[in-house]
């Protein structure tokens, strides 16, 4: 035994390497039957599969330009990244975009911008924007409700997120005086850090889910009771990135604590189906919205991704019938987003934002139902030139994902379906989260916030207005072609929107406290 043990250590470095990599070449030609290219080029296809496994990355540093990348690319990213750790985002010796392209957004500045005083709230706060409408006020619901930021936390569940990233995110909008979705994955220990929360539910109803896997009113009252902080309730009809698909939450992926949020069997397959039990028509949607909001005496909204508009043509005729109805309508870009998605629906079922958001609101406008509802986007929108469009379209806040992600952190690696997230974000491997130090990572969500809100004021003032809801569709061109063919957004998407009772940026503050919460006397406006 001593003698083998001698020769093996006799054995040069280099004859080692050399034995290692005619094993693998034996395996990869002898015994896989997985791998093509391993199989007919050895050692050297393992190369190939490293790379491909890394392009992503190589792409984002090496290979694409600036502009070029998609979701994001990395004048948008870096943006977001100097936002959110206060150095300077600004750009030095003119645009390198091309401002001739399709779609490039262009906002018509006034000749003599928005003049501030020194007693202003924008000159006390640059970064005071509360929303000009308020949730609920139309529907007299009980417990009304302000969004203090127009710039908001979209839904990501936990499950979807780690533990750390939703605690970042939750302790930042407190900073920020914002609000955070839930997501679909039910309220979890990490949304109690003190931001206001909207909580989201879709088909699986996790988190007020019955025994039977349907919806229980008893446990969405409790939840409601137990955690005040709780500002409004949002039904997911779909999502951008898969609207009309259901989905499978592997038993693999369901912890203890994952269960007990849930309402879910540890270890066992969960179904959330397209359609959701507790309704099926459009009918039964709006009393299924009426008695949550009776119920829990919060405003209740809906989320979808918008394609066909005969249902929501007989939504806005049931509201005009019977004066009920959603309280607040959020719009998802059919782009998709978060969710992990099949290329087909992601690339093609459902409109894009821009699209859908117009159609959606032009409908509802044309029955002269826009003032009653508030209208959230949500789809790429966390730039301010991008929400002062949505604003000049009808918006009355954004919600953000993947901006808020990449504040805390993301770097875009496009691996949030495979639970191998670089950054800890999108996983739920303990190891990847100790990358994230929530302190940190929250005041940097809050900070992107806040660089957001003071461009968007800027913008907002050099157009003429005090508050991004009076901005018009007269405000802003997009591109068709030349600017000859440019065309204003009301030439564009065919309508005008309704005009936002508002009254100055002085009465928003005279009426609101920063957490959200509202006065009295608010319910009746």
């Amino acid at each position: 035994m001593e003698s083998i043990l001698d020769t093996l250590s006799n054995i040069p470095w280099w004859l080692w390497i050399i034995i290692v990599l005619a094993l693998i070449a034996i395996r990869d030609v002898f015994f896989q039957k997985r791998h093509t290219i391993s199989h007919n080029f050895p050692i050297i296809g393992h190369i190939r599969y490293l790379l491909e496994s890394i392009g992503p990355e190589m792409r984002q540093y090496f290979v694409a330009n600036n502009r070029e990348e998609l979701p994001f690319n990395r004048i948008e990213r870096s943006w977001i990244y100097a936002s959110a750790k206060q150095e300077n985002n600004y750009e030095g010796f003119g645009t390198d975009r091309d401002i001739y392209a399709h779609q490039h957004i262009f906002i018509n500045n006034a000749m003599m911008p928005f003049k501030i005083g020194a007693n202003h709230p924008n000159s006390i706060d640059k970064s005071f924007i509360p929303c000009a409408k308020v949730m609920g006020a139309y529907n007299k619901r009980r417990k009304p409700y302000r969004p203090a930021s127009i710039i908001n936390v979209s839904a990501m569940s936990f499950g979807s997120l780690s533990a750390k990233a939703i605690e970042s995110l939750n302790k930042g909008v407190k900073i920020a005086h914002a609000y955070h979705n839930t997501g679909e994955g039910g309220l979890s220990p990490y949304h109690k850090n003190g931001g206001d929360v909207v909580f989201h539910f879709g088909t699986g109803y996790f988190g007020v889910r019955a025994e039977d896997g349907g919806f229980s009113m008893e446990k969405m009252i409790k939840l409601v009771e137990d955690n005040p902080f709780i500002k409004a309730i949002e039904v997911k009809l779909s999502q951008g990135a898969k609207p009309g698909k259901g989905g499978v939450l592997p038993g693999a992926k369901i912890t203890k604590e994952i269960a007990e949020i849930r309402g879910v069997e540890i270890g066992k397959d969960v179904l959330s189906p397209p359609n959701h039990k507790a309704f099926s028509n459009v009918p039964e949607l709006v009393d299924f919205i009426e008695d949550i909001a009776e119920q829990t005496g919060l405003p209740v909204g809906i989320k979808a991704a918008i394609g066909k508009l005969d249902q929501w043509s007989e939504l806005a005729d049931i509201m005009i019938a019977t004066g009920k109805g959603p309280d607040f309508i959020t719009v998802d870009g059919g782009e998709g987003g978060t969710g992990a998605a099949p290329p087909s629906f992601a690339d093609h079922v459902s409109l894009p934002w821009v699209y859908a958001f117009g159609d959606l609101y032009k409908l509802f406008e044309s029955k002269d139902l826009s003032e009653r509802i508030v209208f959230i986007g949500s789809g790429k929108l966390g730039f301010p030139a991008k929400a002062a469009m949505a604003f000049a379209m009808g918006a009355d806040c954004v919600n953000v994902a993947r901006e808020a992600m990449m504040s805390i952190g993301c770097i875009q690696a496009q691996v949030c379906h495979t639970n191998r997230c670089p950054t800890g974000i999108a996983t739920q491997s303990k190891w990847l989260q100790n990358g994230i130090n929530p302190p940190l990572k929250s005041e940097r969500l809050a900070q992107y916030f806040k660089s957001f809100k003071k461009e968007l004021i800027e913008i907002t003032h050099a157009a003429g207005h005090e508050h991004p809801c009076q901005f018009n569709m007269d405000d802003v061109e997009v591109n068709v072609d030349d600017h000859n063919l440019s065309q204003e957004l009301s030439a564009t998407y065919m309508y005008h929107k309704t005009k936002v009772p508002f009254s100055s940026m002085q009465d928003l503050k005279d009426c609101i406290f920063l957490g959200g919460n509202l006065k009295q006397s608010e319910t009746t406006n």
